[in-house]
């Protein structure tokens, strides 16, 4: 897997939030830009249909949130879109609604063994809470619809780990020399192996543990457990990962006890270092992006070897560390598929020629009407179809012509598949990142497809459509949890759209910020504070979900719901927009607290 190619790839993502039932209690609050905590779901997610929709050829990051319990701070940054200077005329001010808080509050996501991004199902990884926004990835596929971890997510069973291993057994008298060199190579003599000085401690101390009993020699020879290992890690390109990366010392060209006991190091640190690849990635995320956030956390040596120790079954215990979540299945599937030489057909592209005009007969017709759901017969270029394609230019951001134009055949059939295979080890990377479990209530935001799905016992409850961050604000990649929702928000605006937009608005016009219903003030430190109090032109509109994160980003309703028609939706300063937020407020509240009868009226009111 290549770095550069990875950073390119990442451009496309997905954005997941996990959401776990917690109490609920409504109160009052003069709201701040606090927020919430965005955890993750590969994100892109990419999870059951591999489409050509899931890879867009430009999208931002995402992230992941799940709920947990945290009062809004009064002073927080916010970023949702900022509301454009006003040209003069001055509208009258709107009522202030004060503002409210539903909180959710939610045990934090207990950790998991192996993985990272989404719901694994053999090693048990971390769960999350409600409401997360999470970066699955789009798969290479070439067909259609994005599906951000929406398959059920299969228990993940963790390999097993032993506080203390097991006695060692009688050994035999080449095992005993093995023996001695092991515990000659404990004074100081690791280092030509193992490099890390806290691995050599870890090692020191496991093999002590034992009497320094090798653990993949027996009788001077490999044993069973050694052999499936080997054998499992020969075989890693099926998960997307490089064989080569974990080399098998030649044991059966050794028969002296010091190379055998320096092999079986090597041995050991292979091992160790599979497991950290498979649970947290090879390429850290921090060397892709600075809007890239997870806190999955590697399996630790020891515990890596104790499990071996324990493993009845080398291969499950092994497995345990790669992600089990269906958008991650439904990757390795579409790599086993590829390399076996199998393609998607996808739809026929609609060939280039001139534009037919309106009554005029065309072979792209029938075909053209299948693209844009246009109902009719024959090969006729009518007025419906013609309005059909105004209507797709106009989303797409094209010359609204109502002609068949270049352009615009262009954009219908998409960019053609750019080496899929790579595209696919990416974004299986990008799940190893992630929390392998989600939990079994969740939300996963599709930064790529701009959509967000609630998701509850592995399937989908509820999708909407949102507005995410623009090319040069992106929404981050991440995973959070969600605290509390609140009613009326005030808006305070966070620094970097004060300096950057509203101070230099408000030195060419001093009265802009009035017109636009804004208020002036100072920070403690002396620095301008800006705010909208709530209200219907507020910029978070009505409502807002909270997870607190670096980055201060949240989901939340909006004035500008004329957005939410275009296709492509990134016009935020980082924050999710969302398409029906009393309708998302009453399905998270009614997953959480089923029995509090929340609803959109109630919400609402």
């Amino acid at each position: 897997m290549h770095g550069v190619r990875i950073e390119r790839l990442l451009a496309s993502t997905a954005v997941a939030l996990v959401l776990a039932a917690a109490p609920v209690s409504a109160r009052g609050a003069q709201d701040g830009a606090a927020g919430a905590t965005v955890a993750a779901v590969p994100a892109a997610a990419n999870p059951q249909p591999l489409d050509s929709s899931d890879l867009p050829p430009s999208v931002e990051s995402i992230g992941a949130t799940t709920p947990q319990v945290a009062p809004p701070a009064p002073a927080a940054a916010e970023k949702p879109t900022a509301p454009a200077p006003a040209p003069a005329a001055a509208s009258p001010a709107p009522a202030q609604p004060s503002p409210a808080a539903v909180e959710l509050e939610t045990s934090a996501p207990a950790p998991a063994a192996p993985a990272t991004i989404a719901a694994p199902t053999p090693a048990a990884p971390p769960a999350a809470a409600p409401a997360a926004v999470a970066t699955p990835a789009p798969a290479a596929a070439p067909s259609a619809t994005p599906a951000p971890a929406s398959a059920a997510t299969p228990a993940l069973a963790a390999p097993v780990t032993a506080s203390a291993p097991a006695a060692a057994p009688t050994l035999s008298a080449a095992d005993q020399a093995i023996v001695d060199q092991l515990h000659n190579l404990s004074s100081g003599k690791f280092d030509r192996t193992v490099g890390n000085k806290k691995d050599r401690t870890i090692i020191d101390a496991f093999y002590s543990g034992r009497d320094y009993a090798p653990l993949w020699l027996t009788d001077g020879k490999l044993n069973d457990r050694a052999k499936a290992v080997i054998a499992y890690l020969g075989h890693v390109d099926r998960d997307g990962l490089d064989p080569n990366d974990y080399p098998a010392p030649n044991f059966a060209a050794m028969s002296d006890p010091a190379e055998l006991a320096e092999a079986e190091l090597k041995l050991d640190m292979t091992v160790i270092t599979y497991a950290h690849h498979a649970a947290v990635g090879r390429v850290h995320w921090s060397r892709i992006s600075p809007d890239i956030l997870y806190t999955t956390t590697a399996p630790e040596p020891a515990d890596v070897l104790a499990a071996m120790v324990e493993a009845k079954d080398m291969t499950a215990a092994l497995d345990g560390y790669e992600p089990h979540t269906a958008g991650y299945l439904a990757l390795k599937a579409k790599l086993a598929e590829l390399r076996a030489g199998k393609t998607d057909a996808g739809k026929a592209p609609i060939a280039k020629g001139p534009a037919p005009k309106i009554g005029a007969a065309d072979d792209r017709v029938p075909a053209l009407r299948e693209r844009l759901g246009v109902t009719g017969d024959g090969d006729i270029y009518d007025k419906a179809l013609a309005e059909a394609v105004k209507k797709y230019q106009k989303d797409h951001q094209l010359g609204v012509t109502g002609t068949l134009t270049p352009q615009t055949i262009d954009t219908l059939n998409g960019p053609k598949p750019d080496k899929p295979i790579d595209t696919i080890l990416a974004n299986m990377e990008r799940w190893r990142w992630m929390p392998h479990d989600l939990g079994n209530t969740y939300v996963i935001v599709n930064l790529a497809a701009f959509t967000l799905r609630v998701m509850h016992d592995g399937k989908p409850v509820w999708t909407t459509r949102i507005v995410d961050g623009k090319p040069e604000m992106p929404t981050p990649i991440m995973q959070a949890d969600m605290k509390y929702i609140t009613i009326n928000p005030t808006w305070n605006v966070p620094p970097s759209i004060v300096n950057h937009e509203y101070l230099p608005a408000l030195q060419s016009d001093p009265t802009v910020l009035d017109r636009m219903g804004l208020k002036v003030g100072r920070n403690p430190d002396g620095t301008v504070h800006i705010w909208q109090p709530p209200g219907d032109h507020n910029a978070l509109g009505r409502i807002r979900f909270n997870f607190p994160n670096k980055f201060l980003v949240y989901q939340h309703d909006t004035p500008d719901k004329y957005l939410f028609a275009y296709d492509k939706r990134a016009y935020s300063h980082g924050c999710m927009r969302v398409q029906d937020p009393p309708k998302y407020a009453e399905v998270l509240l009614s997953l959480a607290r089923p029995s509090d009868g929340y609803s959109v009226e109630r919400i609402n009111g």
